[in-house]
């Protein structure tokens, strides 16, 4: 069986996070910071701050945003729930904009159909790990004064320019759930370059509490000055992060391996499309499109090949979203296009040359 995703953990991952856990100090530890730091290394951000999702920290992105009831924030159709409910949790309007067929993401044409006097913000998404067309959203934003914030899921390891995303907005929020290219179980961090926005997040993810764990004179003694959350990530978890990072510049290497062996065995074929190759690409998955996707999902079932999509359905055709503000699916058509035709093929540093081989050559026998 090829899986879709496997785990880049070593002996010495383990090992740490054991150290930690036999130790009782499961949380506000050393790792934390070490991971933090090793993550503004890695991006080249001024800050980092680790959270227990990437939702958390769109959510508080979005809060320290200022984002608020009576505002409107534009959001890709063609993207995780999470980028449009942390917008909604604020009391904000997720406005939902249809996408480039060919990359998944945002275009400015899109982003400027959607503007009105209540537009707020922007998050970004860059899906799969290609990088957005940012330059020219930033610029737009900046004239507008729009606040700009980048969805960095799929992005850990992706650049536009030689500057890692995450850096062109207030913030930039990533993932390290397990199919992601480094993982913590559940977990996520924030990026910043904004120290008074890094202040607010690190108030905002510990209840607002006012002082750090290794602050305090006498234990509890600290000020709530406003409503906060717990969304802290375990001293475990950010062991186990800080080793895969070590790592991750192998790790990336082989991506764009694999990617090319994808693209050597998959270019000019008869109805199939592949994901564009980018150098600034992280692929975070490497995504064919096809009319006969159907078929070809039951191939690579009966072959037992594992695989995924991202997404089977856009934002706009979701019943919350759908429903509560009455989306018409003509003003989506490229994202209903994408999500019916995409499928998501494994690509981690595990993943051998004769394997993706096997993946091509069950998708084209479908395909002839």
């Amino acid at each position: 069986m090829i899986k879709f995703s496997k785990h880049n953990i070593t002996e010495t991952d383990i090992k740490n996070c054991e150290s930690v856990i036999r130790s009782g100090w499961l949380t506000h530890g050393k790792y934390t910071s070490l991971f933090e730091n090793k993550f503004c290394n890695f991006t080249s951000a001024k800050y980092a701050v680790s959270v227990s999702s990437c939702t958390a920290g769109l959510h508080l992105s979005c809060l320290a945003s200022d984002f608020k009831k009576g505002d409107e924030i534009i959001v890709p159709a063609q993207t995780h729930t999470a980028t449009a409910h942390a917008v909604e949790y604020t009391g904000a309007k997720a406005v939902i904009a249809d996408i480039d067929f060919v990359t998944g993401n945002l275009k400015l044409e899109e982003v400027k159909k959607k503007i009105t006097k209540r537009t707020k913000g922007i998050i970004l998404v860059h899906m799969a790990g290609y990088p957005c067309d940012i330059d020219e959203i930033k610029k737009f934003c900046e004239k507008k004064k729009i606040i700009l914030l980048e969805d960095c899921a799929h992005a850990l390891g992706t650049f536009k320019n030689n500057k890692h995303v995450g850096n062109f907005g207030l913030s930039g929020c990533f993932s390290f759930y397990p199919t992601k290219q480094i993982t913590t179980g559940e977990g996520g961090m924030i990026i910043t370059n904004n120290f008074n926005f890094y202040k607010k997040i690190k108030l905002l993810k510990a209840f607002g509490i006012d002082k750090d764990i290794n602050e305090r004179k006498i234990p509890g003694d600290y000020d709530v000055k406003f409503l906060g959350f717990n969304y802290r990530m375990t001293d475990f978890q950010a062991a186990l992060g800080f080793g895969q990072l070590n790592n991750y510049s192998k790790n990336l290497v082989r991506r764009h391996q694999i990617a090319k062996r994808y693209l050597k065995n998959l270019s000019n074929i008869k109805d199939l499309k592949t994901m564009p190759y980018s150098k600034d690409c992280s692929f975070f998955v490497f995504q064919i499109f096809s009319k006969k996707k159907n078929q070809i999902i039951d191939a690579l079932k009966n072959n037992n090949i594992g695989f995924s999509v991202h997404y089977q359905n856009s934002l706009a055709e979701m019943s919350y979203y759908k429903k509560k503000y009455k989306l018409n699916l003509k003003n989506f058509k490229n994202s209903i296009k994408y999500s019916k035709m995409n499928i998501s093929l494994p690509v981690y540093p595990k993943l051998k040359n004769n394997e993706i081989d096997s993946i091509c050559k069950t998708i084209l026998s479908v395909l002839k």
